[in-house]
């Protein structure tokens, strides 16, 4: 049961798993890095209006 073929199948898995994750996680902190400069953009802009 416990044959090289199984064994190979989930490594490629696991694999394919990490690579997927990295992914996920590379998009999910580019998209925060934007949103949080967008977010101090605005309270910028906001906070320009009031001083004037």
């Amino acid at each position: 049961m416990a044959g090289p073929g199984p064994y190979s199948g989930t490594s490629t898995f696991a694999l394919v798993a990490r690579v997927s994750a990295f992914t996920l996680g590379v998009v999910y902190g580019s998209m925060k890095l934007s949103y949080l400069k967008a977010k101090a953009k605005s309270h910028k802009i906001t906070e320009a209006k009031g001083h004037h």
